[in-house]
Parts: structure tokens; C-alpha cells; sequence
């Protein structure tokens, strides 16, 4: 039997998922201006996935990069949910 499928679905499940409330926090602690840790992490899962040669740890690292990079998008669509008060604002941040 080929677990490879499962593992790498079960993976990104839970890649993405941990993204969800990384984004939270780190609009919250943060704001939009830790959008670059997420580019950096993004570009540095990019290029090891490249070099890898294993094919599973390859593509958990592309899902790695893309979700950094969507992370972006939506850390900034925080700020918009916090604006509306669907999220809580920082009261010490500015």
C-alpha cells in the first residue's frame, strides 16, 4: 500500500490549518507589517522544495511556500475584519 497520498494530504490539513490562527496573531501582535515574514518563509520553502529530491518532502514544502504566500493576502484581510469588529483590535498596537 502507498501511504504517500494520505501523509502529504493529512499534511497540508494541517499546514493550512496552523496558518488560519498564525495569521490571527500575527495581524493582531504585529499588524501588516509582518506580511515579509511570511514572504520570507514563503521563498525559502520555495526554493528547498526545489532542491529536495525527496517528492513527498518536495511538495509539503510547495504547500508550505503557496500557504505562506496566500497568508499574505489574507493577513491584510485581517486588518479589514478587525476594522469591521468581527475580530478583536490590540489595544496596545496602533
Amino acid at each position: 500500500m502507498n501511504f504517500e497520498g494520505l501523509i502529504i494530504g493529512v499534511c497540508t490539513f494541517l499546514i493550512i490549518g496552523l496558518f488560519h490562527p498564525l495569521v490571527i496573531k500575527a495581524e493582531y501582535y504585529f499588524g501588516v507589517g509582518s506580511w515579509w515574514c511570511f514572504l520570507i518563509v514563503g521563498l525559502a520553502a520555495m526554493t528547498t522544495s526545489l532542491l529536495v529530491s525527496s517528492l513527498t518532502l518536495s511538495t509539503l514544502l510547495g504547500v508550505l511556500a503557496f500557504s505562506s504566500f496566500w497568508s499574505i493576502k489574507e493577513l491584510f484581510e485581517q486588518r479589514e475584519r478587525v476594522r469591521k469588529g468581527w475580530f478583536p483590535k490590540n489595544p496596545k498596537r496602533q
